[in-house]
């Protein structure tokens, strides 16, 4: 079958490798329909989520058909369409029966310590081959995998996989109530997801921050006020918006690749900062990663810049939600004026277990249409260039959905 496969930092190819089979009795092996590009698959490539062992698969959003499954799988039977949600679980530990499925117990095959198990990830995730593929095994398929209505097709269910569960968990991590002021930090596929669950949930405003016109463009049309980085200070912007009191949630949409300002009143601070980004940029770099290649797969150049503005945006005992993707590497966070400003802090990975659900019902119901996010449909066969296009940040590309198979 064809599939993405990693290499090493700066080297993905679409390759042929065998087809997965039945490792266990809870296995279950789906013909994947629609897969996806994520900015997660960015950071992996770009060197700046390390761990990554050479051969492994790449992709954790999937939608498919169920072509057999094991001798213990009950709830799922041959011809069942389903999502494949991001994170895998076994939904009976007391993390996923407490809703932290994405700390399963179970699921990591690195044991109980070992954290979140996902699709295509890094050793200390698995590693478990991803979905960028015409056919997956899913681990644990009872728990893990989720049904599809077929009133929702797939090009909105594979935005159900992972990025609009993400996003709507960085929503509720913030502790959103009606008439709330937040923030976005990141217009991407994720951010723009969260602008739409703060929106589901009642917050008040809703102020999203980027530099990309086309992703601005989008964020306005999710309902958000935007602030272009570039040309306006975030900080300043937010605080003269809420009479210098500032949001009371922020979310931080972007990780570990964020980029510095080029111009405008936040470039002098930014400038400042230049030689501990550089400092940071060392810590998370892993082989290979320093390196251009030719100006594609360049980690970003400021690891903590939306961690120090989120803080400084909030308001006094504000909520900081953190769902962009950080390295157990990254080191650096404003602690001092966190503490100092009662602020609280949630973060990780999403189980999306979870949320995938209450999600689907809301997109059958018609009450958020989360095809507004997606820019692209492509096919398996031209992957590495639509990769190329999304890691460049091209207009227009937002996010990509893959066609694994005819």
């Amino acid at each position: 079958m064809k599939a993405v496969v990693f290499h090493g930092v700066g080297d993905i190819r679409l390759e042929d490798v065998p087809e997965p089979k039945i490792e266990r009795p809870t296995d279950a092996l789906v013909r994947l329909t629609a897969s996806a590009i994520c900015g997660t698959d960015l950071h992996m490539i770009r060197g700046t989520l390390p761990g990554m062992e050479a051969g492994t698969i790449l992709g954790h959003e999937g939608v498919g058909v169920i072509e057999e499954a094991g001798a213990s799988v009950r709830d799922f039977k041959v011809g069942d369409r389903v999502v494949v949600p991001s994170t895998i679980c076994c939904g009976k530990c007391s993390y996923c029966t407490s809703g932290y499925q994405s700390q399963c117990d179970e699921a990591n095959p690195n044991g109980k310590q070992a954290g979140t198990a996902f699709f295509g990830g890094p050793k200390t995730t698995g590693p478990i081959h991803g979905l960028q593929a015409e056919y997956a095994r899913v681990p644990l398929a009872d728990p893990s995998l989720v049904k599809l209505p077929p009133e929702v097709a797939d090009d909105r269910a594979i935005l159900l996989s992972d990025i609009f569960p993400t996003g709507y968990f960085g929503a509720d991590l913030a502790e959103i109530k009606p008439g709330d002021a937040v923030c976005v930090f990141g217009c991407g596929p994720v951010g723009l997801f969260t602008i739409v669950s703060a929106r589901l949930m009642g917050a008040g405003r809703v102020f999203a921050v980027d530099a990309l016109p086309d992703r601005l463009e989008k964020a306005r049309e999710s309902g958000a006020e935007t602030i272009d980085f570039n040309a306006e200070h975030p900080v300043k912007k937010l605080k003269d918006a809420t009479d210098g009191v500032g949001v009371l949630r922020a979310i931080d949409a972007v990780g570990v690749d964020a980029y510095r300002p080029e111009t405008g009143p936040a470039y002098a601070g930014s400038r400042a900062m230049k030689s501990q980004f550089k400092e940071e940029q060392k810590e998370i770099q892993s082989d290979g990663s320093g390196a251009t290649w030719g100006g594609q797969w360049v980690p970003g150049d400021s690891p903590s810049q939306v961690l120090q503005w989120a803080v400084e945006v909030l308001a006094k005992a504000g909520t900081l939600s953190i769902i962009g993707v950080y390295p157990e590497t990254m080191t650096r966070f404003p602690i001092g004026m966190a503490m100092n400003k009662n602020l609280t802090l949630q973060m990780g990975n999403c189980p999306h277990r979870k949320y995938v659900p209450r999600l689907i019902d809301a997109v059958a119901a018609g009450k958020v249409d989360p095809l507004k996010v997606l820019s692209q449909v492509e096919p398996m066969t031209d992957v590495i260039a639509a990769y190329k296009a999304f890691d460049d940040r091209r207009p227009g590309w937002i996010k990509v959905e893959l066609m694994p198979s005819a």
